[in-house]
């Protein structure tokens, strides 16, 4: 029995179809209408991952041809807005999935195995391909939440604006460049991203934590990255006849224990700077060219080349014998370096770590050894800093040496 109206419990009458009289049936021959695409429909992953590329695109001023990252379309069309003699210039393919085939060319994915280029000649440090196995290949990463791997010993990721751009001009050769979603543009990422259309490097977007796994969370890499296979080092009497085939008066640097790829990083760039050919490494008991090493120099390991010395103390001698002074920097010299007169002969400056400085050996070895005057007050100079104080006193009396004559 039906109640008072608003009385709680009471019987109310329902809007729509009764049971029995076929009014549901009704509803569910007429249907809703085709099935919206997956990309329109608001909680599917294909309609976040339009969203984010409709983003990327209006970052950029493009229009990305279909859906997710990687895309070398992306490459070709933002590149020829900046150059339009770019649109008909080949790009490479996408980065596709890590493992699988054993051989790839120079636009294959990251870590496949393909053909290292060489620059000018030799006259600067060269790359070797990567191994044709590369677990856990950044290149494989995909929009889809795939994990980044960091990179492997089989290849290196370079990152930061200036670095990334500095390794492209030098044609260094690279496996993939990578973006960060929504990346504020600057005119180094545009001619990075210019540079890698016209060269065929596949062009890959990733959000910034997977940037971070693949370079590593220390890392400051400005939301760009670029991947290169490892270097290749010179021979250092090939070194040697280079700069002297230039008509050039050799001034290197030979470190001796130098373990932190920064102090490596910089001690290149201070090279570049100062007028300086080269950098010679131990074999053994030595950091190489890694990405923290490039990271540091800001692009000028694209620049000066590195030899690589299979024992460090047979190749100052034979450095020796070629008319190279050895000069050893040392916080024990036997001389101050403001009274060091031989600035301007053809001089290999060998530095030690700043904790055990130079080895027994290789002090033997030298013509002179030279120290810092420094301030009571500070123990030591770390070997970064001691190298390029050296190096300016060195340019300094050279520049004096030029203008005498």
């Amino acid at each position: 029995m039906a109640g008072k109206p608003g009385r709680p419990g009471a019987a109310k009458n329902k809007k729509g179809g009764k049971v029995g009289s076929g009014g549901n049936n009704k509803q569910r021959l007429e249907g809703r209408g085709p099935t919206p695409k997956a990309e329109d429909r608001k909680n599917h992953k294909a309609f976040k991952a339009k969203q984010a590329a409709e983003r990327k695109a209006a970052a950029l001023g493009i229009k990305i041809a279909g859906k997710g990252a990687g895309n070398s379309s992306t490459a070709r069309k933002f590149a020829s807005e900046l150059d339009p003699k770019i649109a008909s210039s080949r790009t490479g393919k996408a980065a596709p999935r890590s493992g699988g085939s054993r051989t790839g060319g120079a636009g294959s994915r990251p870590g496949a195995k393909g053909t290292a280029g060489t620059r000018d000649g030799g006259r600067r440090g060269e790359f070797l391909a990567p191994s044709a196995r590369t677990a856990g290949s950044a290149g494989a990463a995909k929009r889809s939440g795939q994990r980044v791997a960091k990179a492997t010993e089989a290849s290196e990721v370079l990152s930061g604006r200036n670095s990334v751009l500095e390794a492209l001009r030098a044609k260094v050769p690279s496996t993939a460049l990578f973006i960060a979603t929504r990346i504020e543009m600057d005119e180094r990422v545009k001619e990075a991203i210019k540079i890698a259309a016209a060269r065929g490097i596949p062009l890959s977007e990733l959000t910034r934590p997977e940037i971070d796994r693949m370079t590593g969370y220390d890392s400051v890499h400005q939301g760009i990255a670029l991947q290169v296979p490892p270097y290749k080092y010179q021979h250092p009497m090939e070194l040697l006849d280079l700069i002297l085939s230039r008509g050039q008066k050799p001034l290197l640097v030979a470190l001796d224990g130098i373990t932190d790829p920064r102090n490596l990083g910089a001690i290149i760039r201070s090279v570049a700077a100062f007028g300086g050919q080269g950098v010679i490494l131990p074999q053994r008991r030595s950091t190489g060219v890694t990405a923290s090493a490039w990271k540091t120099s800001a692009g000028a390991a694209a620049r000066i080349p590195v030899a690589l010395a299979a024992n460090l103390n047979a190749t100052l001698k034979d450095l020796k014998k070629r008319g190279c002074f050895i000069v050893g920097l040392d916080g024990d010299g036997d001389m101050s370096l403001t009274d060091f007169a031989l600035g301007t002969e053809p001089l290999v400056l060998v530095v030690g770590s700043e904790g055990k400085g130079l080895s027994r050996l290789v002090t033997e070895n030298c013509d002179a050894v030279v120290s810092i005057p420094i301030s009571g007050d500070t123990e030591s100079l770390n070997a970064g800093i001691a190298a390029s104080v050296t190096l300016y006193e060195i340019a300094k009396r050279r520049a004096v040496g030029k203008r005498s004559k």
